[in-house]
């Protein structure tokens, strides 16, 4: 006979709550001004907690746009992996992929590339980074399974084409030469290259 599922505490429901208004809170000022204008000390205010308890969930304003980006991150590459699905050309579907994260990315650039860079060199010991470096992990997993709908890449080379798809896809959002780039340039960018990968 199956258990039935315990409700969730009080004790949760009071940190999960905290973790929605920080949640909130942080995602409201970094979109008004950027990550790099908003103190941690605002976004406990904001928020309606103390300083001290804000780290209990993010020990640094880093930690707090992983939280803000990941689910955003999320939703796009779901949406993302969901298009390509019913796109034939592998050059179309992995685009498909591609699109609806560089528009996450560039919605607040100045954050975006923040986002980045805290994925690359973030601590990777701290939960939220931990989480972006699944969503990373999950992007080139979509991609490498629309690179073996070609019968010549096997998983093997799927996996690393698609490691490098990942790669070109992070330069061209943070390169600072395409901060005042719209979206379709940095795509066509991140297309032809991915083009030049592909085999014919």
């Amino acid at each position: 006979m199956p258990l039935a599922s315990q409700p969730v505490g009080r004790r949760e429901r009071n940190k999960q709550q905290k973790l929605d208004r920080i949640t909130a809170a942080a995602r409201e000022l970094f979109a008004e001004r950027g990550v790099d204008e908003v103190t941690t000390q605002e976004i406990a205010d904001k928020a309606d907690i103390g300083a001290g308890t804000l780290f209990l969930y993010a020990k640094t304003k880093g930690e707090l746009l992983l939280l803000v980006q990941n689910s955003t991150y999320a939703e796009a590459l779901a949406q993302g992996a969901s298009a390509a699905e019913s796109i034939p050309d592998i050059l179309d579907a992995v685009i498909a992929i591609v699109r609806p994260v560089v528009e996450c990315n560039r919605k607040q650039i100045d954050n975006g590339r923040t986002y980045l860079r805290e994925i690359v060199f973030g601590d990777p010991e701290e939960p939220r980074h931990r989480d972006a470096l699944v969503l990373t992990v999950q992007t080139e997993k979509a991609i490498a399974d629309v690179l073996q709908r070609n019968e010549r890449i096997n998983s093997g080379d799927a996996a690393t084409l698609a490691h490098i798809v990942s790669a070109i896809m992070f330069v061209s959002m943070a390169a600072t030469i395409n901060i005042a780039n719209p979206v379709d340039d940095i795509v066509q960018e991140i297309r032809d290259q991915v083009r030049i990968l592909l085999p014919r």
